[in-house]
C-alpha cells in the first residue's frame, strides 16, 4: 500500500531531497508546507497549514524549527497522522509537546536519522560503561555549516546524552558546553562540547574518550545530506500505521540494547 507522506519543511536544505526521496521510495507525495517568503521550484503541491498538511498525510516528516514544534504535535495529534521529527534545539516545553502528542499518535523523533550515526550513538553509551568516569574524559566535538543556528548540534548533544547514560547519571549534571577564560582544572565525570561553525560543512562529530595513557575516538562525517533525507523517508514508511506512542531511529533500523 502506497503511504502518503507530507513534509513540513520543503523548502528547506533537505526538503527538496525528501521529495526525491519520497518518489524513490515508492511513497506518494501528500503536499508540503514552507516558511513564508521561501522559494522553491514550481510544481509541488503545497498546503495553506500544518492542519491542512496532516489531514492530507499518513506521516509527516518535520524539518523545520523548534518554534513549531508545539503547533504541529497539537495539529498532528488532532488529525491522527503520524510525526517523524528531525527539528533540533527542542527546550523543554517542545520536549513536553512532543511527548504529548505521542501519547495519541505515533511519533519518531531523532537527533539524526543517517544509520552510521545512529549506530555511533548505540556504541557511544556501551563505550562509555566500559570506559570509567575517573578514567577516561569525554569531550564531544562537533562541526557544521555557517548557517546553523543551534549549538552545539542535536546529534552531540545525543551522543552526550548517550555517554551519560551509559555512566549512570544525567547529562544536565554534568554538561560543559564551551570554555573560555580561566575555567580552572577539568571536573572528573564531565562531559565536554566544542561546537565550530564555518563554510558548508554537512555535518562532523567525534567522540573523544581521553584517558592518562590512551585516548579513543568515535568519528562520523557527513558528506552529503541525502543520507538524512533518505533515513527520514525510511522512518516514515516504517511509523506508518504503528500504534501511539515515541520512536527512534534505533526502532527502525533494529539497533537493540544489547549491542
Amino acid at each position: 500500500m502506497t503511504i502518503r507522506i507530507g513534509i513540513a519543511g520543503i523548502s528547506g536544505r533537505v526538503g527538496g531531497l525528501l521529495v526525491e526521496e519520497v518518489a524513490r521510495a515508492g511513497g506518494e507525495l501528500a503536499g508540503g508546507i514552507r516558511r513564508p517568503g521561501a522559494t522553491m521550484p514550481p510544481g509541488l503541491p503545497l498546503l495553506p497549514d500544518i492542519a491542512a498538511l496532516a489531514r492530507a498525510s499518513e506521516v509527516v516528516i518535520d524539518f523545520t524549527h523548534a518554534s513549531t514544534v508545539a503547533g504541529h504535535g497539537a495539529a498532528l495529534a488532532q488529525a491522527g497522522c503520524g510525526w517523524v521529527l528531525g527539528t533540533s534545539g527542542l527546550g523543554d516545553e517542545q520536549q513536553a509537546a512532543v511527548a504529548a502528542a505521542a501519547e495519541r499518535i505515533p511519533v519518531l523523533y531523532a537527533a539524526n536519522f543517517s544509520p552510521g550515526v545512529n549506530l555511533m550513538l548505540a556504541l557511544a553509551g556501551r563505550m562509555a560503561a566500559a570506559l570509567p568516569a575517573e578514567q577516561y574524559d569525554a569531550e564531544i566535538l562537533e562541526m557544521h555549516h555557517r548557517q546553523k543556528v543551534d549549538a552545539p548540534s542535536g546529534t552531540a548533544i545525543a551522543l552526550g546524552a548517550a555517554v551519560a547514560t551509559g555512566r549512570g547519571t544525567a547529562l544536565e549534571a554534568v554538561m560543559r558546553s564551551g570554555r573560555h577564560g580561566d575555567v580552572g582544572p577539568r571536573r572528573t565525570g564531565e562531559i565536554g562540547f566544542a561546537a565550530l561553525r564555518g563554510g558548508q560543512v554537512v555535518g562532523e562529530h567525534m567522540l573523544l574518550f581521553a584517558g592518562a595513557s590512551e585516548h579513543l575516538a568515535l568519528v562520523h562525517r557527513a558528506f552529503d545530506r541525502r543520507v538524512y533525507a533518505t533515513g527520514a523517508v525510511t522512518a516514515a514508511l516504517w511509523l506508518a500505521g504503528r500504534a501511539a506512542g515515541l520512536y527512534s531511529m534505533r526502532d527502525v533500523l533494529g539497533i537493540g540494547s544489547g549491542l
